[in-house]
């Protein structure tokens, strides 16, 4: 397809669909700069052990290699924000997982934009990127803080995530890759954080550094979810505190997140049942209540051994802080 899209138009159906932010960037190799990033964390392991990130390094540098004629990357930002959380005493989870899958949520609002823009799925076509179109969350590998810095969405903060104006980070990205021009492009970003460190000190393991380039074997978002070791550190326990999946200190940090606003997405609220959920509750949880808790959720990630693991791993914290 040869058409021009109206950049006005699909901003208007994004924000129909529940999308907090939408822009739109030219489909091309990605700037000297971010190939240069990308090399030197892959270099430094940054990505840990997580090898599906040192993988199709081409792809990540060039989106086009997704769709068969990309043109055009639109971006899109879901708040996720919470309006209520776990009780603060409670075992605490990363304000991301408290609802069902994003991916699957983010993923049929795109769908749906697409549709919305007249565009459907070719049944002949035997390949992704033979697609009209593609939607990407999480799917593929895509830099989407990149794309989103460069369709306006935000900057890329030095907690790594992307920072929307008057809004915050606690957003879930998505793309949806295009064959179609736009009439117009937006505009990248620049940084605003300036000289501020508040989410650099507020890291209990120093996973962000200088703020330049994350090291992952020392997030505790990795060490809770992506890692598969059958025991924490006592050094990475500690850290922990009572939170047992993921971390937001970084982003509870950030100033910028002080105007973060609730969101209005019926999926992404958090069920009675996660609310309820007491200490006891959570060290006696069986495999089954666990499949039932999180049932459609993202925090099945973890897996019921990796919650085990996590939950035994902060019990040690919680006694520490009652003497």
């Amino acid at each position: 397809m040869n058409s021009r899209l109206s950049n006005s138009v699909i901003k208007a159906e994004a924000q129909r669909l529940g999308f907090f932010a939408c822009g739109m960037a030219r489909a091309q190799k990605v700037d000297s700069t971010e190939e240069r990033n990308l090399e030197q964390w892959l270099e430094h392991k940054g990505h840990a052990d997580m090898q599906y990130m040192a993988k199709h390094k081409e792809v990540r540098l060039d989106p086009r290699l997704l769709l068969n004629g990309a043109k055009t990357i639109v971006s899109v930002a879901l708040n996720y924000c919470p309006k209520v959380t776990i009780p603060q005493d409670e075992p605490q989870m990363a304000y991301y997982a408290y609802g069902l899958d994003y991916h699957d949520i983010v993923k049929q609002k795109l769908y749906a934009l697409a549709g919305n823009l007249g565009l459907h799925t070719d049944p002949q076509a035997a390949r992704p990127e033979e697609q009209p179109f593609r939607v990407v969350v999480d799917t593929a590998p895509i830099l989407e803080r990149y794309w989103a810095r460069q369709a306006g969405l935000g900057w890329q903060g030095k907690n790594r995530q992307l920072i929307i104006p008057n809004a915050g980070s606690m957003f879930f990205l998505g793309e949806l890759l295009l064959t179609d021009e736009v009439d117009i492009y937006d505009q990248p970003m620049a940084d605003r954080c300036g000289a501020c460190r508040k989410c650099l000190d507020a890291c209990p393991t120093n996973a962000l550094g200088d703020g330049t380039m994350l090291d992952s074997a020392k997030c505790l978002s990795y060490i809770t979810i992506e890692n598969r070791n059958d025991k924490i550190s006592t050094h990475d326990a500690s850290a922990m505190g009572n939170c047992f999946y993921g971390c937001d200190r970084c982003q509870k940090a950030c100033p910028h997140n002080r105007y973060a606003s609730p969101n209005n997405t019926p999926e992404l609220q958090p069920s009675r049942q996660l609310l309820d959920m007491t200490w006891e509750k959570w060290e006696t949880i069986t495999e089954e209540q666990y499949q039932t808790l999180f049932k459609g959720c993202a925090a099945k990630r973890a897996k019921y051994k990796g919650l085990q693991r996590n939950i035994e791993a902060i019990k040690g914290n919680r006694e520490n802080s009652i003497k």
